[in-house]
């Protein structure tokens, strides 16, 4: 069904073409029954917010298509992007589960179908099928290992131009380009990149410009594309 913001909706997780590759929606026929029975389908523009840091936490959203960036705010105001979620994924997890407030913000950053399920509902589900409850500690652990390796990319890096590179090159790894030159589609904002590093705006702009001048990578419109591989790995031990 073609909707709103040019997304083909997921009508029901029993019809989800995806099923085989997502850790979550890859469950037992009876399992994925019960899971369509309690999900109300939503879309989301690019800039809606799904919750925000600190609220009680009403539920999960199983994320269909779309991505949608998670970050924390300190009080003065500056923001951390820790990660950005990809289509499979079930946010809002930790807090549904504890009944603790969300610890994140979810800001979608382009056309999202993400899906929405009740705590209550989610819990009791969790329940009665104990895959699905596998699943579910599968994802918290994957998030577990992806905040650490956030933080040993900030923390342990020497310099903002070092985790530029590191960030550009995570990224493609897990856009999976292949050899040679690696086109990738840049969705993120200098500012939200910076975010994710732990930068200002101004240090991005001038690194993605000097990495350009080494003829490390050229940019078009949004397509980022990495032409000398070799010689961002080379920044990450100068």
């Amino acid at each position: 069904m073609r909707a709103p913001y040019g997304l083909e909706i997921i009508e029901s997780c029993l019809s989800c073409p995806h099923r085989e590759d997502r850790l979550f929606c890859n469950l037992p026929p009876a399992a994925v029954q019960k899971l369509a029975a309690i999900t109300s389908a939503a879309t989301y523009p690019r800039g809606a917010t799904l919750f925000v840091e600190g609220q009680s936490p009403r539920g999960v959203f199983v994320l269909c298509s779309g991505r949608v960036k998670l970050s924390t705010s300190s009080a003065d105001g500056r923001s951390l992007i820790l990660r950005i979620s990809e289509s499979g994924e079930v946010l809002g997890l930790p807090a549904t589960v504890t009944g603790k407030p969300y610890e994140l913000t979810a800001d979608v950053i382009e056309p999202t179908q993400a899906n929405f399920v009740s705590r209550e509902d989610f819990l009791l589900f969790l329940r009665e099928h104990g895959e699905a409850a596998l699943r579910v500690a599968q994802q918290l652990g994957e998030t577990y290992h992806s905040a650490i390796a956030e933080m040993r990319t900030i923390a342990l890096s020497h310099s903002a131009a070092e985790k530029l590179a590191r960030f550009l090159l995570d990224l493609s790894a897990s856009h999976d380009e292949g050899k040679g030159e690696e086109r990738l589609t840049l969705t993120l904002t200098h500012e939200e990149i910076a975010q994710m590093i732990g930068a200002s705006r101004e240090t991005v702009t001038r690194l993605f410009g000097d990495f350009k001048k080494k003829q490390l990578l050229r940019v078009k419109g949004s397509s980022l594309i990495i032409t000398n591989r070799a010689g961002l790995e080379g920044v990450l031990s100068s």
